[in-house]
């Protein structure tokens, strides 16, 4: 029998977070999942009268493919991607991973012609198509999080069920002053960084991007950022894990890059990814209330309440600073008491202190009043 929770994530995936249409198509690509996910998936898009189109894989496999394919190779599958997407009007990825860890033996070189290859398909997904992303949660996950396998399932169906609506009518005040703002300062520990956001939109992101959702995302503008950041968040990219990231800034670009655990060689091989890789495209201010520990999972970190998120790499052009790039690489400062605490400022107003917003008309984004 069939977890209702499947069920109605994937109505509300279908039909809120990607509205999907009588006559579209989109395309479901699953990676370690129960094959219930996407057959829910499939019947909430016949409901709607859409065309489903299914790709599911292993990470496993996925790993022997990058290990083995040649360049030309990885040429003709991101020909073949980019066609099939420009067949689409909606996309969905659904990631779960048996092991995180799977492609850390992947080479830095392959890696980076994947990512080379792969950018054009991702930019017009990302542009150009209606796209949702999210994790699936396995025993891994939970591992990841320190909870058991039930408890984690518990806690991922009520993040990813959030009520979203409400969410979205109370960012509306926080992307209004963004969108007033010119000067931003990030103060914590190891951290004092100013950048600019002006005429740079504001975009809440409330269930209809990635899931579980929960942020407001610009861009600061490309050459204004100086000062230092110290990421307190483990992250994992494309296999490789690293922690304690410090990036050292001046008029823009990242000039100093150091991990405390990690290899730093790698750390900088992927900022070397192209010219790009060493400015920001986004800047973001999380508070999800049902995420408040890291798991090493961009897709539930850079959600976590009282945190924010400062990207390597690519921009959206939805909110567009002019920065190109293969990578986008969410890096998360958590702000809250028990992480260091932390400051956000707004053109020398304090805003949120903490992980609070202190300002009157952002109080409804705290935990306690959206999490209710």
């Amino acid at each position: 029998m069939t977890d209702p929770r499947i069920t109605k994530l994937a109505e509300n995936l279908i039909n809120n977070a990607l509205a999907l249409k009588a006559g579209e198509n989109i395309l479901i690509e699953t990676t370690d999942t129960p094959d219930e996910v996407s057959t829910e998936l499939i019947k909430a898009v016949e409901k709607v009268g859409g065309n489903a189109f299914v790709r599911n894989s292993k990470s496993r496999v996925r790993r022997q493919m990058l290990l083995s394919a040649s360049e030309a190779q990885m040429k003709v599958e991101a020909e073949l991607a980019l066609a099939e997407m420009k067949k689409m009007q909606a996309y969905i990825a659904i990631r779960g991973a048996d092991n995180f860890m799977e492609n850390c033996d992947v080479s830095d070189e392959k890696m980076l012609m994947y990512r080379k290859m792969t950018k054009e398909t991702l930019d017009y997904r990302v542009n150009k198509t209606r796209w949702c992303v999210l994790r699936w949660p396995n025993a891994s996950m939970a591992q990841g999080a320190k909870m058991s396998t039930e408890a984690f399932e518990d806690f991922y169906f009520q993040a990813c069920l959030a009520d979203y609506p409400r969410m979205g009518r109370a960012a509306q005040n926080l992307v209004n002053l963004m969108n007033k703002t010119d000067k931003v300062r990030l103060v914590a520990n190891g951290t004092d960084i100013t950048f600019s956001i002006k005429d740079i939109p504001a975009i809440p992101c409330c269930g209809n991007m990635n899931i579980p959702d929960g942020e407001v995302y610009t861009a600061p503008v490309r050459g204004s950022i100086n000062g230092v950041i110290h990421y307190n968040t483990p992250t994992l990219y494309e296999g490789k894990q690293f922690s304690n990231i410090r990036l050292e800034f001046k008029d823009g670009k990242i000039v100093d890059a150091t991990c405390e655990t990690g290899d730093n060689a790698q750390l900088n091989a992927i900022l070397n990814t192209d010219e790009g890789a060493r400015y920001v495209g986004e800047f973001a201010i999380g508070f999800n209330p049902f995420v408040n520990a890291p798991m090493c999972d961009i897709l539930f970190d850079e959600k976590i309440a009282g945190s924010i998120h400062f990207t390597p790499g690519m921009c959206y052009e939805e909110a567009p600073n002019g920065n190109n790039s293969a990578i986008h690489w969410d890096l998360v400062l958590i702000m809250r008491p028990e992480y260091g605490g932390g400051e956000i400022w707004f053109d020398d107003k304090l805003i949120r202190k903490d992980g609070l917003f202190v300002v009157d008309e952002l109080k409804c984004l705290n935990p306690d009043q959206l999490g209710k």
